[in-house]
């Protein structure tokens, strides 16, 4: 399993959270059911207040899995998925 963060940002205009249909569809999906369904852990999400901007620590089996699980949100605004390690790693390996 690999370790990603995504960052999804959108413009204010078509934010989804306050949408009555893709606010909810959008919380259903980053459930940790829908997550593991998809052979997806989440191990953190959280937004940024104020900034139109979402980020998600998940971890997959490959970068295909979590390209598919957040292609909802490229509806929106911009995603963008980063390789990731834990602190622990990089200090093992002595390099970020």
């Amino acid at each position: 399993m690999a370790l990603f963060v995504v960052k999804h940002s959108h413009e204010a205009e078509v934010c989804p959270a306050g949408h009555p249909e893709m606010g909810p569809m959008l919380l259903k999906h980053v459930s940790q059911s829908n997550a593991a369904a998809m052979g997806i852990t989440i191990h953190g999400e959280a937004v940024v207040d104020g900034a139109h901007t979402f980020y998600i620590i998940l971890e997959a089996g490959d970068r295909g899995q979590v390209d598919q699980f957040v292609a909802p949100f490229a509806q929106m605004g911009q995603v963008e998925v980063l390789p990731a390690n834990s602190c622990e790693t990089v200090v093992q390996r002595k390099s970020c």
